[in-house]
């Protein structure tokens, strides 16, 4: 499967940071797995990770973080 993106490369097994902004809270994960573009950068995650990062964000939210920044935990 090519770039979504670029249609240049095949992504190769990675990480990324994903940074996800709902009202006053911003939530930073570190080294979350994902396809990364080889060619471009663009970074694809699974969705049973997406929807883990969603939840905890939620979670996050609702206890009335503001910031948070931590490293992906399977």
């Amino acid at each position: 499967m090519t770039c979504v993106i670029c249609r240049q490369a095949e992504p190769e097994r990675g990480t990324t940071t994903v940074t996800l902004t709902r009202g006053k809270l911003t939530f930073v994960v570190r080294t979350v797995p994902a396809r990364v573009c080889p060619n471009c950068g663009e970074a694809c995650i699974e969705e049973a990770t997406a929807a883990k990062l969603l939840t905890t964000a939620e979670q996050l939210a609702q206890a009335g973080t503001q910031v948070d920044v931590r490293e992906y935990a399977a």
